[in-house]
């Protein structure tokens, strides 16, 4: 794959399936460098195999397909080029789709009611004068912000005091008539919306100045949960608790079981029988700050109220939702699991059932009244396709990514555990270039680091391959995906047995695979594999040149600059200043010799730009070769989810610095 191709990266959404279990419907998203955006378009996907996948819209970006429970309505988000993502829905035997909601920050996420005929959505509320609110005022004209709190900003959002997410509440209305028309501008503003633009009108069911998300309707369609933190020390710990409103509108009530403890729950789901109330949630110790390393558990909760029942080991899984129903009292979840996500059906009364494992990465699926189950998934040789499953086993019913196989070379990554005379075994990856080799070698590290690589299709490590280096890929101690404790086992320790790690599986791999070149390394990372490079650098001097991305790079600095830097760095290193110290890149940076390309972006409020700025500058004052590569506009997501352009010229800038100090025979430096 070569940085041009990234058009060719169809990413497929989890899917929705019709009641019936006769099709699945996902979304479609690829980069486009005309429109430097994503487009993308809903498809309806047989779960027959004699029957074709198509295409049922033609929006710019469309996006998280969801059927009513009637099976009579689909919903989904379209967004307008340079718009905010509306809510539309369309017959789901076809049609124009109609828009059901004029947000001024555009719709995040929504749930259908039990009875098909009302959808709840979430959207941010900009305080009047901000955001867009007023012609003529832009980002510079707004009034001075006073903050007075510790969680003011979030990356890729901003400030979110002043724009908080709330839950609303919007009647479907009947289809087949004309479809909405959305005036702009002053008349937007002025005209009634259900009697002027055939947009109805939403009701606001939540008014905390605090983020509420992950709405789900209960059985009977009476209480709509959702997750906040809407306690009283919110602004000074990671809590977020269930609550429940009326979809009429009331006060919000808060849902704790008995046995109540300091956690973050992630995703509500009620029971389709009514009797239960499951979620997912990660402990928090006392402090209600200990994060790290911290495995999600799926719990329930009777609905009636009581104890919360563990239904997953949190010691050895780490689950995620949505939640998807599967049955009258079992939900469906993720678990992140040695190199891989599963998709495991769990029931009230704790039975587990894998139904999804092996090399392959879920990203979503969902169950229709039949039991049909309709799976989205990633491997070695797919960013994205849709399966049905059958007996345990996934027949296969989209090829998203052919185009992407038929225009360029995918290698297929190989699986080895490292196993040290000393330390603990290391799992990881290599990909491996055309030709025998000896190969230069490119030792990649993960962000996280509560986080894991796959075997799964990762088109870092494809463009890195096809221009000729062995790319090799690990989890160390501190990742997700091997049990609590290996993952706990970094608190207080950054630089150590991670570091550890990282250089014995390039060792081992160094003596297992003869195409590797022992004498043409190169080392690079981004955000806390950032870290982890700038450590390693300081520390080991076998690099020809190093790429630092993103990184967290200053503990210290990032305390008051980072969106989470009031609890992030002293949960991981520790709050002392000889523990800040002793874990610091920048403490240690007058060790490094290894040339050093530096790369950030100046929307970046996750690891923010003044930390790769002044690790750049600390090299430079010490005439070690260096370069510094920002991004203008973008975030801590530029290579996931940046401007397509952005993103193309990124690998076209880290190819180049390779070219420069590491070439191969597929990338060498211009004559």
């Amino acid at each position: 794959m070569k940085p041009e191709q990234l058009p060719l990266l169809n990413s497929v959404s989890a899917p929705a399936i019709h009641p019936d279990g006769s099709k699945a419907v996902v979304s479609v998203i690829r980069p486009d460098f005309a429109a430097d955006s994503y487009i993308g378009q809903l498809w309806s996907v047989p779960l027959d195999t004699s029957k074709y996948p198509r295409r049922i819209t033609r929006g710019f970006r469309d996006s998280a397909p969801a059927f009513s429970p009637d099976g009579l309505v689909l919903a989904f988000l379209r967004a307008e080029p340079e718009g905010k993502a509306q809510l539309f829905v369309v017959e789901a035997a076809g049609g124009e789709p109609q828009r059901i909601t004029r947000q001024q920050a555009g719709v995040s996420s929504f749930a259908w009611a039990p009875d098909s005929r009302r959808i709840a959505f979430t959207a941010r509320v900009p305080d009047a004068g901000r955001y867009g609110t007023v012609d003529g005022v832009g980002p510079g004209s707004e009034d001075a912000r006073l903050i007075d709190t510790n969680q003011y900003r979030i990356n890729g959002v901003g400030y979110t005091t002043d724009q908080p997410q709330q839950l609303f509440m919007v009647d479907v209305p009947e289809l087949g008539g004309e479809p909405a028309v959305i005036p702009r501008g002053r008349a937007a503003r002025e005209q009634p919306a259900d009697q002027v633009t055939g947009v109805p009108q939403a009701r606001q069911l939540t008014f905390g100045a605090t983020d509420h998300e992950a709405p789900a309707f209960s059985a009977d369609g009476a209480h709509l949960f959702f997750v906040a933190t809407l306690h009283e020390t919110h602004d000074d710990d990671l809590v977020t608790n269930i609550y429940k409103v009326d979809p009429a509108g009331g006060q919000a009530v808060a849902v704790l079981p008995s046995n109540s403890r300091p956690q973050t729950v992630t995703a509500v789901r009620p029971s389709t029988d009514g009797q239960w109330i499951f979620y997912t949630a990660a402990d928090l110790g006392d402090s209600g700050r200990d994060f790290v390393g911290r495995n999600t558990a799926l719990y329930a909760m009777p609905s009636r109220g009581g104890e919360a029942v563990t239904l997953t080991d949190v010691e050895r899984l780490d689950v995620s939702g949505p939640l998807e129903p599967s049955g009258p009292d079992a939900v469906l979840v993720l678990n992140t699991a040695m190199g891989s996500v599963e998709l495991l059906e769990v029931s009230a009364s704790g039975n587990m059932t894998p139904l999804v494992h092996g090399s392959r990465v879920v990203t979503g699926a969902t169950v229709a009244a039949n039991g049909e189950t309709a799976v989205s998934f990633l491997d070695a040789s797919s960013a994205g396709d849709v399966a049905s499953l059958e007996r345990g086993e996934l027949r296969l019913l989209t090829d998203f990514s052919a185009v992407l196989r038929n225009n360029s070379r995918v290698s297929e990554p190989m699986e080895f555990v490292a196993e040290p005379a000393t330390g603990n075994p290391v799992h990881g990856w290599l990909v491996l270039p055309d030709g025998p080799g000896p190969h230069p070698v490119l030792l990649n590290i993960h962000g996280g680091p509560f986080s894991q690589y796959t075997g799964a299709f990762f088109d870092e490590a494809q463009v890195y391959a096809a221009a000729g280096y062995a790319v090799l890929m690990c989890n160390p101690r501190g990742s997700a995906g091997y049990g609590q404790s290996f993952a706990r086992a970094l608190k207080e320790k950054m630089g150590t047995v991670d570091m550890q790690d990282v250089l014995a599986f390039l060792d081992s791999a160094l003596g297992k695979f003869a195409s590797l070149d022992k004498d043409r390394l190169g080392i690079m990372g981004g955000s806390y594999g950032g870290y982890l490079t700038a450590w390693v650098i300081a520390h080991d001097h076998r690099f020809k040149a190093a790429i630092i991305e993103r990184g967290f790079l200053d503990p210290v600095s990032f305390t008051g600059s980072s969106d989470i830097g009031w609890f992030f760095g002293g949960e991981y290193t520790g709050g002392t200043p000889e523990q800040l110290a002793a874990q610091s890149p920048m403490a240690v940076v007058g060790a490094v010799t290894t040339p050093t390309l530096v790369i950030h972006s100046e929307n970046d409020l996750r690891c923010p730009i003044e930390q790769g700025q002044r690790y750049y500058n600390a090299l430079k004052q010490q005439d070690v070769e260096s370069a510094l590569l920002i991004f203008p506009g973008e975030d801590h997501e530029l290579s996931r989810s940046g401007t397509p352009h952005h993103r193309r010229q990124r690998f076209e800038r880290i190819l180049g610095w390779w070219a420069k100090h590491l070439p191969s025979d597929a990338n060498r430096p211009p004559e």
